[in-house]
């Protein structure tokens, strides 16, 4: 990624530039997974001068605190004497006198690992010393003290009731990786059908999409980057677990990552192709690995709390290593990338592309709400099983609207433009479930209702009109929709 470049993160920048302009002391927490841009972020946002930025190491509390005195001293130019700063409330008020009168900001990074095992020690003491701060200076110059970290979970619960910094935040922003829209802005193919393979082979993580070369082929950027042993992101990707604190028996994660991506939904499935016991021990690590954001427990649309989760990669390119890499590693260590690129990857992308080009009609549609004059939605879904007279039925999309209205849809990562049928399909699966006793699908089908089609390939010249026969709203988007040079309504995401 270029040193100069902010892709998206707008609202994010606006908020944290904000902070630095108003009088007084403020307190800041952003989170989100590794390698989503966090640091990037938070050193690029402020000018630099005025900016100190410490990233705590997987130390223990007495080494960070030594560590953030002496680097704190050295980015000040004084000179300190550990000694006098024994304790985490000395050094919390060293920090605070920082920036001599001018806007400042300091950024302590990785905070969780600052905090270690003591965490009621640190956070109180910060606590203790920013509140007597905040009343000694309410309207002195702007000075803006970020807590930065990758452990979501914990950083999510300092504004906690029972954590001593509750109340005392005021911002806090859960960064997220790029959606597809903006993951093109740096792989950024000349063919769109390129731009959206690389988003399901690279996902949105800025450090993954910052090796993409536009000016090569994205099968030479895939063969180098994924496929080879050597290669940049796939190494990254194989140790993201490894990056998680306080995780044990890391081969069963990878166990668990490696039945999802193969196309394992249900626990019981995942816990048979792992060899691992339905056990509470398995269940914790499932509940792991939805904390760490690396996959997610969905239930189908209108489904009770009494249904049991399906389970999904988060992540494309952690989908794309453990269900193509990791199921060809024997191929690709006895054979070149590029005959398992052309000889079994390329067969088979655009059936893989198929659930990542739902996730990417959701996207669009969030993006380009606005501009085709569509109604917000309170929540997305889908929903695949079997009708009462066990026939198997998959509805891609569904989803409630805020005027309590419903929307569905069908995607199809298809090249030549879809016909009639796709519609006449969907519409037939809803009429089953709405015989079936599934009243949203019955909503589905009434006047007022959206459908929504994404197709890759487009559509026939008379698709929309034979659609629009039917009653509801037909929205027909292609791939070439999504791509539009339009500006699209800001999507936030923290």
């Amino acid at each position: 990624m270029d040193d100069d470049i902010l892709v998206d993160r707008e609202r994010e920048c606006n908020d944290l530039r904000t902070l630095l302009q108003k009088p007084g002391p403020s307190m800041a927490v952003l989170y989100g997974r590794r390698r989503v841009g966090k640091t990037f972020l938070l050193q690029h946002v402020w000018p630099r001068e005025r900016t100190f930025h410490f990233t705590a190491a997987d130390a223990t509390p007495e080494l960070n605190r030594r560590a953030l005195l002496d680097a704190a001293a050295r980015w000040a130019h004084v000179e300190v004497d550990p000694r006098d700063y024994p304790t985490w409330r000395r050094v919390f008020e060293f920090l605070l006198e920082l920036g001599d009168g001018m806007p400042t900001a300091v950024v302590l990074d990785e905070y969780q690992y600052l905090r270690g095992d003591a965490t009621e020690q640190v956070d109180s003491a910060l606590a203790a010393v920013w509140e007597r701060y905040v009343n000694r200076r309410p309207k002195g110059p702007p000075f803006v003290l970020v807590l930065c970290g990758s452990i979501v979970r914990i950083m999510e619960r300092l504004d906690a009731g029972d954590n001593p910094l509750y109340g005392r935040l005021d911002w806090k922003g859960r960064l997220e990786p790029f959606d597809y829209y903006d993951a093109a802005r740096l792989a950024s193919f000349p063919a769109a059908r390129d731009r959206a393979l690389a988003y399901g082979i690279f996902g949105g993580t800025p450090r993954y999409l910052a090796v993409v070369d536009p000016a090569r082929s994205l099968a030479t950027n895939v063969i180098q980057s994924m496929l080879s042993t050597n290669g940049n992101v796939r190494i990254q990707v194989e140790t993201v677990i490894a990056q998680e604190h306080g995780l044990r028996d890391m081969s069963e994660y990878h166990a668990v990552l490696g039945a999802i991506g193969a196309g394992a939904t249900d626990r019981n499935e995942i816990a048979q192709q792992t060899g691992l016991t339905n056990t509470a021990a398995f269940r914790v690590r499932l509940d792991k690995l939805v904390d760490l954001g690396l996959i997610e427990a969905t239930r189908n649309f209108g489904a009770n709390e009494a249904r049991p989760y399906r389970y999904r990669l988060t992540d494309p390119a952690l989908r794309f290593y453990y269900g193509v890499v990791a199921r060809y590693r024997s191929e690709l260590d006895s054979d070149t990338p590029a005959s398992v690129w052309e000889e079994h990857v390329v067969p088979m992308v655009d059936a893989y592309m198929g659930l990542v080009f739902e996730r990417m009609a959701v996207q669009g549609y969030l993006r380009f709400r606005q501009h085709r004059r569509l109604p917000m939605v309170r929540e997305w879904g889908r929903w695949e099983g079997l009708d009462r007279d066990r026939r198997q039925v998959e509805i891609d999309l569904v989803a409630r609207r805020t005027d309590g209205r419903m929307l569905t849809g069908a995607v199809k990562w298809n090249a030549r433009p879809a016909t009639i049928a796709l519609h006449t399909t969907h519409v037939d699966m809803l009429r089953r479930l709405a015989e079936s006793g599934h009243a949203w699908a019955a909503e589905a089908l009434e006047p007022e209702a959206i459908l929504y089609y994404l197709a890759a390939g487009g559509f026939k010249a008379d698709f929309r009109r034979q659609a629009a026969k039917q009653g509801p709203r037909v929205e027909a988007w292609s791939l070439t929709d999504l791509y539009r040079s339009v500006r699209p309504t800001p999507v936030y995401r923290s």
